[in-house]
């Protein structure tokens, strides 16, 4: 189901207990975040983090954004995790596992989880410029892609975003 307000349906429920059980996970994805960005200066990465947890909810892995480390476009925090996952369970077939990350994905790491078939997306702060999970878009629950993850957004939002604005806000002061 999009997100309240995209093509007038109604955003996917929120059972307390239910979110606060990815609280822990987001915790771990939110200290890879701030590993990304732990570089400093130019070099330092969006600080995004991503968790992946096996069906019965242990961790099986965690990444950060590598794209300025690696000059990689590519290594998002999301690729990233779902490619360490995928080489633990010896598959590119992530069924039953949940992904855990600190900012609503892109379409490219959408489309991952899709192909992925990731049964959960958890995400922490929305991405309005950028989302692919509700905002902008709706990859990850758009039928016609054959797999629609269940999406739960919101978990420890605020952390989430602070993290990034402070990122983002950092980078534009001037230096003194």
């Amino acid at each position: 189901m999009p997100a309240q307000g995209q093509r007038g349906q109604e955003p996917a429920p929120q059972v307390p207990g239910y979110v606060a059980g990815f609280e822990p996970a987001m915790r771990i994805a939110l200290a890879e975040a701030e590993a990304a960005s732990a570089a400093g200066g130019d070099d330092a990465d969006v600080p995004v983090g991503a968790v992946v947890l096996d069906p019965a909810g242990k961790r099986i892995a965690k990444a950060h954004n590598r794209r300025e480390a690696e000059g990689d476009p590519t290594a998002h925090a999301e690729i990233e995790a779902i490619r360490a996952a995928a080489r633990v369970i010896g598959s590119r077939r992530l069924d039953g596992c949940t992904i855990v990350v600190t900012l609503e994905p892109c379409t490219m790491c959408a489309g991952a989880m899709v192909l992925a078939r990731l049964a959960r997306l958890v995400y922490g702060a929305v991405d309005p410029k950028g989302g692919a999970a509700g905002s902008l878009w709706d990859v990850v629950r758009d039928r016609r892609l054959g797999h629609t993850p269940e999406v739960i957004g919101g978990v420890l939002a605020a952390e989430c975003g602070a993290l990034l604005r402070d990122f983002f806000a950092a980078r534009r002061r001037p230096e003194r």
